[in-house]
């Protein structure tokens, strides 16, 4: 961290006195820096004369009498409080009294820090994000004492260096890790209670959410031992709230040693340590075949029971992938209507170049359309696709326990309703599963596999074999509220609701420290208003029943807003206005 902040600054032309506390550590502090720029240079990104100009605005030294006459200081050293307040109470004394004192903490107090030296209102935090260089975002964090005009100028300096700032008081975590350690920690329960595997849980995130990496390969990169400090530090400062305990799995891997890249193994083996480049260990999978093959059932004739988005983007990807599909819904007009949409999505991938014409043809002669359940006697799969009632799913599971035959695998298609409760309107809950696709059901890649307590291994490996023939991956987990995605996206977004309602920062702030600092697609905000307040309100609602923790009880504002009618962009009023758009 503190090279890359060095790099920041001496980058755009800014002069940088680098310290460490012995020789040794401000040799690898130089290599550490020559590497990066190197690496620039390497892929065109810096010129190599600009490398040069900037390594020539860099002085090393060691100790902190070498910087008796600089105008800022920036501190990065480990998160402990102790250490960052004497080296803090030494600047004190050695800098000049006009030079403003930043701290890089992510999860201790900025005030505490403050207060071991004789000018608090000279002290703030200017939080970068790793990898310095490349992250835009730089949280600015006063204390209740820091000065306007160090603010000020600190916001003009983040600006010069060309990040984005956002201002912010001094609390716990800040933005960004206030909302990211509490969905790392919960990723962390959820592999340590064996709910999925780190393979699915991370697939998961990446494919469901489009985030850039999974919650335990993230950890990995963070370090173990940091992730648990900050995690104790919010835990202890930010009003002991249960879901930033840090899991006890945690300690233990920081105690073995186990701290991530940097040691070479964590929740992933590593090459060598330091190394990004994963290597398999004892806890890597099969290849997908060799899983797959074991115990799967032959599948060539699929049927598709709903008329919604839902059903009919599943019915195009199983006619596309070659499976004979028999589509099922409530009268002819409503299959006449699926029919027309199908037809129209395969049309626009012909437009598009994705899909030949023949493909096309073949798609569509590939599908039979109906409007009552008996023509599903003779398939080999079900996928049902009708409204999340449990009433309804249950009437619909009892009919087709009496309609298909044995050996049939009933899949449902349900985000927030428990499988277990379908499977037991039947009389072979062991060939019932959840088949979780995401919207739009053509584009996106994976699909939660979800296996209940009598679901038998021959229907799950049924399931999975399926996934992998659509293309899709299939990440398998048990029967829990929320699944995979929707228990870890959900309680972050409802954390970010609070953060909001607190009146801690604006939801633009919360979203560009999101996009910038995590490298989110979309911020909590603008994710909210498209998937829709509603919806999300009677997941999180889902969440907080099955599990009963308090930190998920679903925020005020969310429940005022969704009875307001301001539902997000469906609405065209959510937490934005839409109106004009």
């Amino acid at each position: 961290m503190g090279a890359g902040i060095v790099e920041v600054f001496a980058r755009n032309g800014i002069d940088v006195v680098a310290v460490e506390i012995s020789e040794p550590a401000l040799e690898r502090g130089r290599v550490t820096l020559a590497g990066s720029t190197d690496r620039a240079v390497a892929k065109g990104k810096l010129a190599a004369a600009d490398r040069d100009a900037l390594h020539e605005r860099v002085h090393f030294a060691v100790g902190l009498d070498a910087l008796h006459s600089v105008d800022l200081v920036i501190e990065a050293v480990p998160e402990h409080l102790d250490l960052k307040q004497r080296i803090f109470a030494e600047l004190d004394r050695v800098c000049r009294p006009e030079t403003i004192l930043a701290t890089n903490t992510s999860s201790l107090s900025v005030t505490e820090i403050s207060v071991a030296t004789s000018r608090p209102n000279q002290v703030i935090g200017i939080h970068f994000f790793n990898p310095a260089p490349v992250m835009k975002l730089v949280e600015v964090v006063r204390t209740v004492v820091t000065s306007p005009e160090v603010v000020a100028d600190v916001e003009a300096l983040c600006a010069r260096l060309g990040k984005v700032d956002v201002t912010i008081n001094d609390r716990a975590g800040f933005i960004a890790n206030a909302l990211l350690f509490g969905y790392l920690n919960h990723a962390v329960g959820m592999f340590e209670a064996h709910y999925a595997t780190r393979e699915d849980i991370d697939a998961a995130m990446k494919l469901g959410c489009g985030l850039p990496m999974g919650p335990l390969a993230l950890m990995d990169l963070i370090g173990l031992d940091t992730a648990y400090e900050i995690l104790d530090t919010m835990y202890r400062r930010g009003g002991r709230d249960r879901r930033h305990a840090p899991v006890p799995l945690l300690k233990q891997m920081v105690t073995a040693g186990l701290l991530g890249r940097k040691s070479g193994r964590g929740f992933y083996t590593y090459e060598r340590p330091g190394s990004p480049v994963v290597v398999p260990d004892e806890a890597t999978p099969l290849a997908t075949e060799a899983v797959v093959a074991d115990g799967a059932r032959a599948i060539t004739k699929v049927g598709v029971v709903g008329s919604g988005t839902m059903a009919t983007g599943i019915i195009e990807v199983f006619a596309k992938a070659g499976y004979e599909v028999v589509s099922v819904t409530r009268g002819m007009e409503k299959s006449a209507k699926v029919c027309e949409a199908v037809k129209t999505s395969l049309n626009k991938g012909v437009v598009r170049g994705k899909l030949a014409e023949a493909d096309r043809d073949a798609a569509l002669g590939r599908i039979s359309w109906s409007a009552t359940l008996d023509h599903l006697a003779d398939v080999d799969l079900v996928v049902e696709a009708v409204v999340e009632e449990l009433s309804v799913k249950k009437a619909l599971f009892a009919s087709l326990d009496e309609i298909c035959k044995p050996g049939v695998v009933l899949a449902t298609t349900t985000s927030s309703l428990p499988v277990i409760d379908v499977a037991m309107a039947t009389h072979r809950p062991a060939d019932v599963v959840g088949l979780h696709f995401f919207n739009p059901a053509p584009v996106m890649p994976l699909v939660e596999v979800v296996r209940t307590i009598r679901t038998s291994p021959e229907a799950t490996a049924t399931a999975r074999a399926v996934c992998a023939t659509l293309g899709k991956t299939g990440v398998v987990c048990g029967d829990r509220s929320g699944f995979i995605v929707n228990a870890l996206l959900f309680p972050y977004l409802n954390d970010a609701v609070k953060m909001l309602e607190a009146s801690y920062s604006t939801a633009d702030d919360i979203d560009h420290a999101m996009k910038l600092g995590c490298g989110y697609p979309m911020g909590p905000f603008e994710l909210l208003d498209v998937v829709g307040l509603d919806v999300s309100l009677a997941i999180q609602r889902e969440l907080y029943l099955e599990l009963r923790e308090p930190g998920f009880a679903p925020a005020p504002l969310l429940e005022h807003l969704v009875t307001a009618g301001y539902l997000g962009r469906k609405t065209r009023r959510g937490f934005r206005d839409h109106s004009h758009r």
